[in-house]
């Protein structure tokens, strides 16, 4: 299913085969949540600006529209008309991000919706059933994403229930995979690394999750409170222990620079809010470091946001013009700054598997790495 075409250093060149299609890696997964991503983007749009993989939120899903109503009609792809590959996170990451609202036990977790209170109880068990529901081309095993700084003793607990959700998990899926009536019986499952970030619960964690047979393997728990440093010597640790012959998933992260980073220390698949979080806010990415369109000096600015961007905005639109927009508050630059971002992270990825592809990875770092993360000066 993976093939690994070439490395540079710890960096990877790579091929993942799916039943929905090819995915090139390195490769960024754009985040639309509720099966859309904000800011008006359309899976049309996604085509356009070179997505090769949607991500979407098992929890926010079931809220609202309900899986059982995307398993009627033909899973997630029929639902928002998307051929390519779509990836199903657990929910687990909501036994975090929703702390006030849940209580974990070992059978699962009791959440309050965030939408009405309503009371909600999601295990592996439950989590599998609806990411086979949304019959999504890779569905995320059911983990504890733990809050840092954390104690060595939460983390140790919360390490090992991951490892007992996993097999749980794994269960579950080749179970539902089996059955005649269920929409995708090629659906793929990645397991999770947790440990917080004390080294030898992470090194334990990967020994233990690599055991089982999986598609993928992800790095969860990260850029949830902790330095950059701290999430790069994590990677480090756990590197080593990852097989070579699967996907590395680093979850939720994250800039420009971050990636570059993470490329360069073995990991192959992103996901990140950010870009079009920020881009709703004006905060754009270019290849001359950052930039927040709001700003004066673009009041009567003809440029595009980046020269050397081939987006819909930067080819059709000028600063100044897409300031005025957001001044204006219409809906229109909103989403021109979402396509270029995420046209922004998508062409990001391909240089980095071109420059992969030419063995010049070293170089390309080298000349991006600062300079993404800085603020623009054009």
């Amino acid at each position: 299913m993976f093939e690994l075409l070439k490395t540079e250093g710890k960096a990877r060149r790579g091929r993942f085969h799916t039943v929905h299609g090819v995915i090139e890696t390195p490769v960024f997964m754009n985040v639309g949540t509720s099966a859309a991503v904000k800011g008006g983007i359309s899976t049309k749009d996604l085509e356009e600006i070179g997505c090769q993989v949607e991500l979407s939120n098992t929890y926010h899903l079931h809220i609202r529209p309900g899986d059982e109503l995307i398993y009627r009609m033909g899973g997630l792809h029929k639902f928002f008309n998307w051929q390519k590959p779509i990836l199903t996170d657990s929910g687990g990451f909501q036994v975090f991000s929703l702390a006030k609202l849940r209580r974990i036990k070992e059978e699962g977790v009791y959440f309050q919706s965030h939408m009405d209170g309503k009371r909600i109880f999601m295990g592996p068990e439950e989590s599998m059933r609806i990411q086979s529901n949304i019959a999504s081309t890779i569905a995320m095993a059911f983990d504890e994403c733990v809050e840092n700084p954390a104690t060595y003793k939460y983390a140790k607990n919360s390490h090992e229930r991951t490892v007992r959700w996993l097999l749980r998990s794994k269960a579950e899926l080749d179970r539902l995979n089996s059955l005649p009536e269920t929409i995708n019986k090629k659906q793929m499952l990645f397991g999770i690394n947790q440990g917080s970030t004390f080294d030898d619960l992470r090194i334990e964690n990967m020994q233990r999750i690599t055991e089982v047979p999986l598609d993928g393997y992800a790095i969860g728990g990260l850029a949830v409170g902790e330095d950059a440093d701290v999430m790069y010597h994590i990677i480090e640790t756990v590197e080593p222990y990852m097989p070579t012959d699967k996907p590395r998933y680093l979850m939720g992260v994250g800039t420009p620079q971050n990636i570059l980073e993470a490329v360069a220390r073995g990991v192959d698949f992103f996901d990140c809010v950010m870009p079009s979080r920020n881009a709703r806010h004006g905060n754009l990415f270019t290849w001359h470091g950052k930039m927040n369109i709001n700003n004066e000096q673009y009041f009567a600015d003809p440029k595009p946001i980046d020269e050397n961007c081939g987006c819909p905005a930067c080819r059709n639109y000028s600063r100044s013009y897409i300031r005025h927009l957001f001044k204006a508050r219409e809906a229109l630059g909103m989403r021109l700054c979402v396509l270029h971002n995420l046209y922004f992270y998508n062409e990001l990825m391909a240089r980095i598997r071109a420059s992969l592809d030419a063995g010049c990875f070293g170089g390309f770092y080298r000349a991006n790495v600062n300079k993404l993360a800085e603020r623009s000066e054009d």
